[in-house]
């Protein structure tokens, strides 16, 4: 397969930005990046994949929202104060991952509702936060909306200062209705986005961002002019392992021209070996946290260790040193 040379959707983009997405049209359809979603300062899920398998992926995802600055902890259940305290210092593990082990990074933002919203607010269901209002400057709901966006600038400008790119997917799964940034529809998500685009890239000039979309429906697509890579969530059956190619045409019809793929979520990991046979081109599977990355109920033991001793899977030890 041709290798592109894929410029950034930002123009100003730092050169890590470009080293990464350069080796990443590099290895289209030649090998997937294996991933794993990351939510505790524990990181368990490494420690079983290791125990497992005797290798690291070669992304690691680190979970923002204990990092949220509107967590309603006067009215939260137990579950909810649990999720935050123990996702408290996960910053210093994404450090770690950049400084020691040359790894990739991206970060998932279950972002807790702007302004009122209630135990986790990062569900529609818990929030009364009107995302539609939120895209109207002078209202409350957009002060607030900013006001967040600004929080979490400054922590990713450190990440910026000392030239660590990230691949940053915020507003994901915006096909949905569950999260408050999807609960007005695609179009009011696509808002959002392009609002953080705007905020992010000029006023906070954060170079090390790669833009991730998270979602399939093409009626919900921001579009190319802010997007580097297209993705989307995917939780097969447990021990389903296939090459996923029909979700992967159904994404990539999303836009009208050509942009990498990448598998944002997964429970069962895909089928490594039949990537390998059938090449289609995902850059990266992400596993998700909990069962799903440190158990063998979605995906057994020598399905895992098989997958990543896959000459087709680009392990930690495998990934060049990109930044």
């Amino acid at each position: 397969m041709q290798t592109m040379n894929i410029a950034p959707c930002n123009p100003k983009a730092s050169d890590e930005v470009r080293s990464v997405l350069n080796y990443l049209s590099e290895i289209k359809g030649k090998g997937i990046i294996t991933g794993q979603h990351t939510q505790t300062i524990a990181q368990d899920e490494l420690h079983y994949i290791r125990e497992v398998t005797g290798k690291q992926p070669a992304l690691c995802g680190f979970e923002l929202l204990g990092y949220s600055p509107n967590i309603n902890y006067s009215d939260s259940g137990e579950e909810c104060l649990l999720e935050v305290e123990e996702n408290k210092g996960t910053l210093q593990k994404a450090w770690e991952w950049a400084e020691k082990e040359n790894g990739l990074i991206t970060f998932t933002w279950h972002w807790f509702s702007p302004l009122g919203g209630r135990d986790k607010s990062f569900y529609t269901e818990h929030t009364d936060f009107d995302a539609a209002k939120a895209t109207v400057e002078g209202t409350a709901e957009h002060k607030a909306l900013l006001s967040d966006m600004d929080d979490m600038a400054e922590i990713l400008r450190e990440f910026r200062d000392q030239r660590i790119p990230i691949l940053w997917r915020p507003f994901h799964e915006a096909e949905g209705t569950w999260f408050w940034w999807g609960s007005k529809g695609p179009g009011v998500a696509k808002q959002l986005y392009r609002i953080m685009y705007e905020r992010y890239t000029k006023h906070h000039d954060l170079t090390n961002l790669i833009w991730v979309w998270n979602s399939p429906t093409p009626e919900g697509y921001v579009g190319d002019d802010v997007v580097d890579i297209i993705s989307r969530d995917l939780y097969p059956p447990a021990h389903q392992h296939t090459d996923l190619r029909q979700e992967y045409e159904e994404l990539i019809r999303i836009t009208p021209t050509p942009k990498l793929a990448a598998l944002g979520e997964i429970g069962p990991i895909p089928c490594v070996r039949s990537l390998s046979e059938s090449r289609i081109p995902w850059l990266w599977f992400m596993t998700w946290s909990n069962d799903f990355g440190k158990t063998d109920k979605f995906t057994g033991k020598e399905v895992l260790r098989s997958a990543y001793h896959s000459d087709y899977a680009i392990t930690l030890d495998r990934l060049p040193k990109l930044y």
